[in-house]
């Protein structure tokens, strides 16, 4: 037996309506406009009678999108997809796990996994120190865009945006940041008297 679309929709919506009925959760059947006739025949419903439905042709439902929860959905699913994609390419950019840790919570384990997909060359050592012209450039970036009342962690875009300005790489950024936060105040006297 072959369905259609509108078929698909009602079988998919009668499965729903079914494990609802089944959890109990009676107010998502009434939202759905189920009465007390309608629930007692979905409670007689059986698996064969869900098949049969992709023979009819009858259409029983009415779909309305619901803007207010839509857009917000929408919104939430792209903000996602671009925490995503900046995870990938800080990954893609050798940022070591600790920095994933703090940014995105990622675990060593989903970090390694992440890397082989990437294909990205395991890291050896530790990464060289920048010299002092790129090590001063990336302190009167960083230093210009921490707040100097809060920690000295920065955005994943705004550490993106000073690899490619630096061309240093993510690890040397990050244990170099990570170091001036610690020493805080020492750090920042110690270049503004270099200055």
């Amino acid at each position: 037996m072959e369905g259609n679309k509108e078929s698909d929709l009602v079988t998919a919506v009668l499965m729903y309506a079914i494990r609802c009925l089944a959890e109990g959760d009676l107010p998502a059947l009434r939202n759905m406009n189920f009465g007390p006739k309608e629930i007692d025949a979905l409670r007689e419903m059986s698996l064969a009678d869900l098949y049969r439905i992709e023979s009819l042709r009858a259409h029983c439902l009415k779909i309305t999108l619901n803007r207010q929860v839509y857009w917000p959905m929408i919104d939430h699913l792209c903000t996602q997809r671009e925490s995503e994609e900046m995870l990938q390419s800080m990954i893609a950019a050798d940022a070591p796990q600790e920095m994933l840790q703090v940014l995105y919570g990622l675990n060593p384990r989903d970090y390694t996994r992440l890397r082989r997909t990437l294909s990205v060359d395991p890291s050896v050592g530790r990464p060289p120190e920048p010299d002092e012209e790129g090590s001063k450039q990336l302190w009167e970036i960083w230093s210009s865009l921490v707040d100097e009342d809060a920690s000295g962690l920065l955005t994943p875009e705004q550490y993106m945006e000073i690899h490619k300005e630096t061309d240093l790489s993510m690890r040397a950024i990050w244990i170099l940041t990570q170091r001036w936060d610690e020493f805080g105040n020492l750090e920042k006297q110690q270049h503004a008297n270099e200055q």
